[in-house]
C-alpha cells in the first residue's frame, strides 16, 4: 500500500509593493501642515493671499467655460467618493469570496467614518468659501476647506493598495492600486484647482488630512481590527 504524499503547501503570491503604511514622521508632518495652514488662513495670512493669486490665474484660463471642462472634470473623479467606492466594492467583494475575510470591509468602513467625521468637521468648523465666491471668506455657508476629494483619494486609494498587498492579489493588481494611490491624489488636486473648485491650500490640507487618517486606520488595524476579525491573508492569488 503506497504512502500518500504530503500535500504541498500553497505557494504565496509575492508582495511586489509595500502596503503603504505612512511612517510616523509622515503622519506627524500631516498634522503639522494641517495646523499651520489652518492657523495662517484663519489669521488671513500669506497663504490666503497666495490662494487668491492662483485663483485669479486659473480664472483667466477659463477652463470651466471651455471644451476642456469635461476632460478635466473627469480627472477630479480620481478622488470622487462614488468612483472609489465602486472600485472598493469590487475589491472587497472579491476578497470576501476568495479569501473568506470581512477584514477589508471593516477597514473600509472605519476609514469612511473617520474621513466623513474629520473632513466635514473641518469644513463646517472653518466655513471657508470656495473660489466661486468673490474672495476667500469664513462663514457658515462655506464648506471648501479642506478638499474632501483629495483627502478621499489619499485615504481610500491607500486602503485599496494595502488590501491588494495584504491579501496577495496578483502582481498586476498590486501595481495598479499602487499607481492609483500615488497618482490619484495629485491628479485630483491639480484638476480641482485648475477648474477653480478649490483653493491650493484646500488641496494641500486635504492631502495632509488623508495621510494622517491613513496612518490612524493602519494603527487601529494593528491594535484592534485584525485581532477581532478573522483574516486569512497572504494566500495564493487566484
Amino acid at each position: 500500500m503506497s504512502t500518500p504524499r504530503a500535500e504541498a503547501p500553497a505557494r504565496r503570491a509575492p508582495a511586489v509593493i509595500g502596503p503603504g503604511r505612512p511612517a510616523w514622521w509622515a503622519v506627524g508632518l500631516g498634522v503639522l501642515v494641517t495646523v499651520l495652514v489652518t492657523v495662517d488662513l484663519l489669521g488671513r495670512g500669506a497663504l490666503e493671499r497666495m490662494d487668491l493669486r492662483v485663483s485669479e490665474v486659473v480664472s483667466d484660463w477659463g477652463l470651466r467655460d471651455s471644451a476642456a471642462y469635461w476632460p478635466v472634470w473627469v480627472l477630479t473623479q480620481a478622488g470622487g467618493r462614488v468612483t472609489i467606492l465602486v472600485v472598493l466594492a469590487g475589491l472587497v467583494g472579491w476578497i470576501a469570496v476568495r479569501r473568506r475575510s470581512l477584514l477589508p470591509l471593516v477597514r473600509v468602513l472605519v476609514a469612511l467614518v473617520l474621513l466623513t467625521a474629520v473632513v466635514y468637521g473641518f469644513k463646517y468648523g472653518t466655513g471657508r468659501t470656495a473660489p466661486a465666491y468673490p474672495g476667500s471668506f469664513f462663514h457658515r455657508d462655506g464648506a471648501s476647506y479642506p478638499s474632501g476629494h483629495v483627502a478621499n483619494a489619499v485615504l481610500m486609494w491607500g486602503v485599496a493598495r494595502w488590501q491588494a498587498v495584504d491579501f496577495a492579489l496578483p502582481a498586476a493588481a498590486q501595481r495598479a492600486f499602487w499607481l492609483l494611490a500615488v497618482v490619484g491624489p495629485g491628479v485630483t488636486g491639480v484638476a480641482m484647482v485648475a477648474l477653480n473648485f478649490h483653493w491650493v491650500t484646500d488641496a494641500l490640507v486635504g492631502a495632509a488630512v488623508g495621510m494622517v487618517l491613513l496612518g490612524v486606520v493602519h494603527a487601529l488595524d494593528a491594535t484592534v481590527l485584525s485581532r477581532f476579525v478573522r483574516a486569512p491573508r497572504r494566500r495564493t492569488a487566484a
